[in-house]
C-alpha cells in the first residue's frame, strides 16, 4: 500500500518537474543564446551545438559545476590548463575540472577547446548547419563518454528549436 501511495505522489509531481525543467531550459537558452551566436561567428561552431551541449552538460545551468564554478560544459583540466580548478566525482573520483570567473568565459573556453585540439579538427570540415553530423562528430572525436550523447544533443536541439540560432540574420 505504501508503495502505491509513493508511486501516486511521484506521478502527481512529475508534470511539475517536467514543467520546471522545461522552464529552466528556456531561461538557459534565453540567457546564453547571444554568447553562443557570438562564438559561432568567431569560431564556426554552430550555436545550436554549443547551446545543446551546455544544456546537456550543465542540466540547463543547474549542475554543481555550472552554479558553483561556471563550468557549463564539464571541461576537465587537461595538462595545458593554467586556471583555477575544482575536484569532482565524474567518470572516476575526484577528477579535475576547470573553473571560470563567469559563464561567458566557459563558453569561450569551450569554443577554444574544440577549435584548437586536433581530434576535433574534422568537425570544422562539416556543414555548419548539419546538427546531426556535428553531434555524431563530437562523439566520434571523444567529447563524451555516454553512448547516447549524440541522440541527447539532437533531442534538445529539436525540442527547443535551437537550430534557429545558427541563422541569427533571420531573427526579428
Amino acid at each position: 500500500m505504501k508503495l502505491k501511495i509513493i508511486l501516486l505522489i511521484c506521478l502527481w509531481q512529475s508534470p511539475n518537474w517536467v514543467f520546471a525543467q522545461k522552464t529552466a531550459t528556456l531561461i538557459y537558452v534565453d540567457l546564453y543564446k547571444d554568447i553562443a551566436i557570438k562564438e559561432m561567428k568567431r569560431t564556426g561552431i554552430p550555436a545550436s551545438i554549443t547551446l545543446a551541449q551546455g544544456i546537456v552538460e550543465s542540466n540547463s545551468g543547474q549542475s554543481n559545476l555550472a552554479t558553483s564554478y561556471n563550468n557549463h560544459f564539464g571541461i576537465k583540466c587537461k595538462l595545458d590548463w593554467k586556471g583555477a580548478t575544482t575536484f569532482q566525482d565524474d567518470d572516476t573520483k575526484q577528477e579535475c575540472f576547470r573553473v571560470y570567473e563567469n559563464a561567458e568565459r566557459s563558453f569561450i573556453d569551450h569554443s577554444n577547446f574544440l577549435k584548437t585540439r586536433s581530434n576535433y579538427a574534422p568537425l570544422f570540415e562539416l556543414d555548419p548547419v548539419d546538427d546531426s553530423a556535428w553531434c555524431y562528430g563530437l562523439k566520434k572525436a571523444g567529447y563524451a563518454t555516454a553512448s547516447d550523447y549524440p541522440k541527447k544533443l539532437l533531442k534538445v536541439i529539436q525540442d527547443y528549436e535551437l537550430s534557429q540560432y545558427n541563422f541569427p540574420e533571420l531573427a526579428d
